[in-house]
């Protein structure tokens, strides 16, 4: 049974893992080898935790309890009596390995050890222990105690009862699991490329512009921000960082390429909110002022005909949808998740308005087939090929679910 979490790293990720499973009722250590970094940890805490009984969503004793169920630590070894422990630290997989070589060295044989990991693979962080059978991937989302998704990801050497055990701990702490194979970005941050890189690509080819495009996605997709928006809320060095690396890990399969306009961004320092500047500028309360970036030539659709503002919308919507649907069919294809897990991901992992493959089946699997292979002919680029399981769906006329 988990009664004792170790949580590796006092950032944002890792106070918000922190809070999650002391409010569960565990007694948690939160690591960081910096003072202050701890210290800013608790002090946010207080804050969001008066915040919450001001809102009359707890009272003083709870908050007192989740307090108390925290401590804040400064080495690995006070991380020994652990059942579990969860790094939250930098996206490299050189630290996390070395990270875990020494916390084995300190913590029981039973003691599971499991990452946050975003993108990396979970198969090459296990390597670096003597048993990696005790390794799994744990990925919260941002803000941790807020967000109902965690993806559950078994390494290759991960073993089936780690898996079963991590899997009942985090429901327990009343969060919903999506179980991911162990590939480049898991599920969200595979299938949720398109949302920036389509719209990136749209901007670049002069389509539109970048507020066009946000409008666009929010006013007839129902999403709570738009790509850009989102980007500069993650912070672009952050996404950019992401999508090389899920490029690299595929093998640079075109569906993943990066854009030079969100590279430009980050070499330049146009990081999004925090720094004041990304595709749009900020006042200090994180407003937007104005648009950052323009294109230098808005050309529209080019077609022999004008297009109507309506139109425009619609081409843009329609585009990054179907590329959506196309990447979340192929994670399916290629048994990465289940539909159900799927789609879970994507409206409980980043709110997404609807799961994607039951919007695929509202669309029609037709109309998405047709909607790609109108991209393909027109571009012929491998970014746009079809995935397998929609022509074949369409074949047998069939869909993911029975909704429609």
């Amino acid at each position: 049974m988990i009664q004792k979490v170790g949580i590796i790293g006092s950032g944002t990720m890792g106070s918000g893992i922190a809070q999650v499973a002391a409010t569960a009722g565990c007694r948690v250590k939160v690591l960081d080898t910096k003072q202050e970094a701890l210290e800013k940890s608790k002090l946010a805490l207080e804050k969001i935790l008066s915040r919450l009984v001001e809102k009359g969503r707890i009272d003083q004793a709870e908050k007192k309890r989740i307090q108390d169920n925290i401590s804040y630590v400064d080495s690995l070894e006070s991380l020994k009596d652990s059942d579990l422990t969860i790094e939250a630290i930098v996206e490299n997989i050189d630290v996390k390995q070395k990270v875990f070589s020494e916390l084995e060295t300190y913590v029981s044989e039973d003691t599971i050890i499991a990452s946050n990991t975003s993108s990396l693979s979970i198969a090459s962080i296990a390597s670096s222990l003597q048993k990696p059978e005790r390794c799994i991937g744990i990925h919260f989302f941002n803000p941790a105690p807020l967000m109902k998704l965690v993806e559950v990801i078994p390494a290759v050497q991960t073993s089936k009862e780690v898996t079963d055990q991590v899997v009942d701990v985090i429901k327990g702490w009343k969060k919903t699991v999506a179980l991911a194979k162990d590939t480049p970005g898991f599920i969200v941050n595979r299938v949720a490329r398109p949302f920036y890189g389509e719209s990136l690509r749209i901007y670049e080819e002069g389509i539109a512009d970048i507020s066009t495009i946000d409008t666009s996605l929010k006013t007839l997709g129902g999403f709570r921000m738009g790509p850009f928006e989102l980007m500069d809320f993650i912070g672009n060095d952050v996404n950019y960082t992401v999508t090389e690396t899920v490029f690299r890990a595929f093998y640079y399969d075109p569906r993943y390429k990066p854009s030079f306009t969100q590279k430009r961004l980050s070499e330049a320092g146009y990081l999004g909110r925090k720094t004041g500047k990304g595709y749009y500028n900020y006042d200090k309360t994180g407003g937007v002022i104005s648009q950052n970036i323009t294109a230098d030539q808005v050309k529209g659709l080019d077609f022999n005909h004008s297009v109507s503002k309506e139109e425009l919308s619609q081409y843009i919507f329609n585009r990054v949808l179907v590329m959506l649907i196309n990447e979340a069919a192929d994670a399916l294809f290629w048994n990465i998740a289940s539909a159900e897990d799927i789609d879970n991901a994507m409206t409980k992992g980043v709110n997404y308005p609807k799961g994607l493959l039951a919007w695929a089946d509202e669309k029609g699997i037709d109309w998405c087939v047709h909607k790609l292979d109108k991209l393909y002919d027109e571009y012929r680029e491998d970014r746009y090929r079809c995935s397998p399981l929609l022509r074949k769906m369409v074949s047998e006329k069939k869909n993911f679910f029975s909704l429609v």
